[in-house]
């Protein structure tokens, strides 16, 4: 009888068709609705920064693997869901220094210093972001609802405040945050990828249908976020509709759905899933509420990012034949 040749590995033994290719292949799909949502409101500028962050992405991861003798991994196409996601966070008035700032710090520091793909223990995109936020405040909160062109001066555009802020005049409602402009035909103010709620349900919608993704982490972060609103939210206008457009404010629902749902930075039982966005939704509400910085989903999503192997360890399942040492 020929000996076998018998490969012992750790568990989960996982077999599935979809390759990591496959996977970021369709989150790049799912984030095209609202990629064409924030070029069609903030006009060639927006395409301009989405274009240059992946180009960064790529760029940088490629030339760090080079020089380090490292194999080529920009066909994954994880560089440029990066990309996509840095520049759909950023306000359409951004510098676009600080895009090329925000990827390598994303890329090389968040990713390849950590050993690559898979490696990384928070959420690439998001601290870029935070970086950016903390170096360069001013850039990183001008938001607009011009469109803009792409030679257009930022010196010359006129900033308008978010939903969130607290010296915001309008008055948007459910439809208007659904489609993303007011009923004058302008933009809500806000990041690039965050305004229009239909283009990010229905890039949820194609995750979901892919089975890319489950439902735990956004449907507890959001439905978190609407509970603590519906308890604490200013009595003086419904407190339903309040609930409701808490998670269409702001980066709830990109958050939710693109970021905090990230297979390296998120659980991986359905019981951490579910702990993980009420803990994610029970922190963007303390920031927003409390604290001195109007969105929170940010700091939210990377808080919880640390707590991840944790949360694993809590609820991993029990091995099948474990006996515990009080049960022999």
């Amino acid at each position: 009888m020929e000996n076998l040749k018998l490969t012992v590995s750790s568990t989960p033994h996982i077999r599935d068709n979809a390759t990591i290719d496959d996977i970021m292949l369709d989150v790049i799909l799912a984030l095209m609705p609202a990629t064409f949502a924030g070029v069609f409101y903030f006009g060639a500028r927006a395409l301009a920064l989405v274009c240059l962050s992946v180009i960064c992405c790529v760029a940088f991861e490629a030339l760090y693997q080079i020089i380090n003798h490292k194999q080529v991994t920009v066909k994954d196409f994880s560089a440029i869901v990066t990309g996509m996601l840095i520049a759909l966070i950023l306000p359409p008035t951004a510098p676009f220094y600080t895009i090329i700032i925000g990827s390598f710090v994303a890329i090389i520091i968040t990713k390849q210093l950590f050993g690559g793909l898979g490696q990384n223990f928070m959420n690439p995109a998001l601290i870029s972001r935070a970086f950016l936020l903390a170096s360069f405040p001013v850039a990183m909160t001008k938001y607009t609802t011009e469109k803009l062109s792409l030679t257009q001066k930022i010196a010359d555009v006129t900033t308008s405040a978010t939903p969130l802020s607290p010296e915001y005049s309008g008055n948007p409602g459910l439809w208007e945050h659904f489609t993303g402009r007011m009923s004058d035909g302008t933009p809500i103010g806000g990041s690039i990828g965050e305004t229009c709620i239909l283009a990010l349900l229905l890039g949820f919608a194609y995750l979901l249908i892919r089975r890319v993704i489950t439902w735990h982490i956004p449907v507890s972060y959001l439905g978190s976020v609407m509970l603590i609103t519906l308890v604490f939210s200013d009595k003086s206008s419904p407190v339903l509709l309040q609930a409701v457009l808490s998670v269409c404010t702001g980066g709830v629902m990109l958050g939710a759905i693109f970021m905090a749902t990230d297979y390296v930075t998120s659980p991986t039982t359905k019981p951490g899933k579910i702990i993980f966005g009420i803990g994610c939704g029970i922190l963007t509400c303390l920031i927003r509420f409390r604290g001195g910085y109007p969105e929170g989903v940010t700091y939210a999503i990377l808080f919880m990012n640390v707590l991840t192997p944790l949360l694993d360890r809590w609820t991993k399942p029990r091995v099948f034949g474990e006996v515990k040492n009080n049960e022999k």
